[in-house]
């Protein structure tokens, strides 16, 4: 055990001397470590982060529910757009009967979108905010955080009360610092109550429903002031959870089912609707950023492999300047495999010189650009030790030959030289 640890910390130390005294050699060998380590690590960090940012967004329109929409989700459907235009948008009647006939469902929320609408507060006014029409089960399915307030009562939303809850950038650019719970806004004309208002969300990329700017009212009062049946300028949704001990598949069958019948589309028609969940989704985001690993790992690699054979050069260099002292001390009883390990631990050195700067650049770049973008970027610790385990990976690869060699010198051929 003594003889090993002796044999590592000399091993470091030739390492760091061959650094020292070849400065710019080691600058120019170590550059392909470092340039290949910098892109793995920085491309697994953007993507990861990337993904993260993506499937937060996801997560925020019920990640566990089933979405009957007009479009596919997992298709191009704009190459078949005139077949899925003439599709009808999924409509308060859909809604209707499946509530009424599904047995598989737990919650099932219908929502209609439009934007371009104005709220006052007094001599304050925001513009181009979205109004938002719900079913009541929508807070029970989608759970929105509150920085304020409530959620609608059944009462206010069966009776249509003139009740609103407001996103965080709309509150505050209406009240300021005034507590606007209880206030009495202009919206369609008409006063409303605030009696909630929703936590931040920020202005993140991939939000895909920006809820800061959002005036939430229930679906029957959003009736009296909306023609929610003119799908020009109507967004609208309709999405299903299903019940605790119920698979997903046999919920869309049923659902199926049910539209099939709602819509009298005969046996041999096809369905006029598609039924989506996040799987889905998932699916097709899962393909792409694993393409986008695969781009930063091949990048990564071609200048990891221009930094191996460097640092074998550095290696083969390094053996026939001490081919003298391998002889030495194998003539002194040295065994094979300490003088391999000694040669091999110095390459893994040189190597984790390269990686650490690597990951020192990786992280620099990650750090600057989350502070400059809206963009929330990080380096996770399995990222870290990724590039660290890669590094020793090309230390071990590009010293095991220089090593191999070494070990197998002629003690007296080497004292010789």
């Amino acid at each position: 055990m003594v003889v090993i640890i002796k044999v590592i910390l000399e091993s470091f130390r030739q390492a760091f001397d061959s650094l020292l005294g070849n400065k710019l050699r080691s600058f120019l060998s170590l550059i392909g470590i470092t340039i290949g380590i910098f892109c793995i690590i920085s491309v697994k960090s953007a993507v990861d982060s990337l993904e993260d940012n993506v499937m937060d967004g996801i997560s925020e329109l019920g990640a566990n529910s089933v979405y009957i929409e007009k479009y596919p989700w997992n298709e191009d459907w704009e190459d078949n757009y005139f077949k899925y235009m003439k599709r009808p948008d999924p409509n308060l009647a859909d809604y209707e009967v499946i509530k009424k006939k599904s047995k598989l469902i737990d919650k099932i929320s219908y929502n209609v979108f439009q934007g371009g609408k104005t709220v006052k507060y007094g001599s304050s006014s925001v513009s181009g905010i979205f109004v938002m029409g719900s079913s009541y089960e929508f807070q029970d399915i989608q759970k929105l955080e509150f920085k304020k307030g409530r959620h609608f009562t059944q009462s206010e939303f069966n009776s249509g009360a003139n009740k609103v809850v407001l996103g965080h950038t709309t509150a505050k650019e209406l009240f300021q610092n005034i507590n606007p719970i209880g206030k009495e806004v202009k919206l369609f004309g008409q006063s409303y109550n605030v009696i909630g208002v929703l936590e931040e969300e920020g202005e993140s990329m991939f939000n895909f429903m920006n809820f800061d700017e959002v005036a939430w009212v229930s679906l029957t009062n959003v009736r009296r002031y909306l023609n929610i049946n003119d799908g020009r300028t109507i967004g609208e949704s309709l999405m299903a959870s299903a019940k605790k001990e119920v698979d997903i598949e046999d919920l869309k069958s049923e659902l199926t089912g049910i539209l099939r019948a709602h819509r009298r589309l005969r046996p041999k028609d096809p369905d006029n609707f598609s039924l989506m969940e996040m799987s889905s989704l998932n699916q097709v985001l899962e393909g792409f950023f694993g393409t986008l690993n695969i781009a930063g790992i091949v990048i990564g690699g071609f200048a990891l492999i221009v930094g191996m054979f460097s640092v074998a050069n550095i290696m083969f260099v390094s053996v026939k300047e001490r081919t003298n002292i391998i002889g030495i001390k194998k003539a002194l009883g040295a065994q094979r495999y300490i003088i391999m390990a000694e040669f091999l631990i110095e390459a893994v050195v040189l190597c984790l010189v390269g990686g650490f700067l690597g990951l020192l650049t990786s992280f620099g770049m990650i750090t600057f650009i989350s502070e400059v973008l809206d963009f929330s970027m990080n380096m996770t610790f399995d990222n870290a030790l990724s590039g660290v385990v890669i590094s020793v990976l090309v230390g071990v690869f590009s010293g095991i030959i220089p090593a191999f060699l070494a070990s197998k010198l002629d003690p007296v051929v080497a004292i010789r030289q």
